[in-house]
């Protein structure tokens, strides 16, 4: 119960941000995120694709496409609570998937096979200051995270950045977050 309810007042935060006022820390965020080294010496990075509550992750890739990354997106196994990740080229190698959100069409993307290195930006409706996180409650970045060796960043608005937050023994940590306003590396 305690989760729902942080799940809600998260989404209540985010809500509540003008399109202006989103636009603007979206940017913040972009920025500190785009000047990272983790960011600079990745040669891939895993995106969420965003939906309008959360930031704006098609700025970032974009310019990770004109940065010369390897960009990849996740895709929901159907049937299952795991989750794969596709590489893009474009913006047009993606389709409404679960959830609402866009994916990639497994029929002309390849699969991204190598796990070892990498970027991933990993969502959540908020994050506290140890690198844990308050999901959407499936389970699927935390099954996909427990195979994934490269490095881990969550992006989210400060203001949904807790001292802490409950979690499970299956829950995984990131290694970073960076919000419009600070940038915190997880011991």
């Amino acid at each position: 119960m305690q989760k729902n309810e942080l799940r809600a007042r998260f989404k209540a935060v985010r809500a509540s941000f003008s399109e202006e006022e989103k636009k603007r820390l979206d940017s913040l965020v972009a920025d500190r995120f785009l000047t990272l080294p983790q960011y600079c010496e990745a040669k891939t990075v895993l995106f969420y694709v965003s939906l309008p509550l959360e930031i704006d992750t098609y700025f970032l890739m974009e310019q990770a496409f004109k940065d010369g990354k390897t960009v990849a997106a996740p895709r929901c196994v159907p049937g299952t609570r795991e989750m794969e990740f596709f590489i893009l080229r474009n913006f047009n190698d993606l389709a409404p998937g679960a959830f609402g959100v866009s994916e990639p069409k497994v029929d002309s993307c390849e699969k991204l096979t190598d796990l070892s290195e990498g970027l991933c930006v990993v969502p959540a409706l908020g994050f506290a200051r140890d690198g844990y996180r308050l999901g959407y409650g499936k389970g699927y970045y935390d099954r996909f995270l427990a195979r994934f060796l490269g490095q881990t960043i969550g992006l989210v608005y400060d203001a949904c950045l807790k001292e802490s937050l409950p979690h499970g023994r299956f829950d995984c940590r990131v290694q970073c977050i960076a919000t419009e306003k600070q940038l915190l590396k997880i011991d």
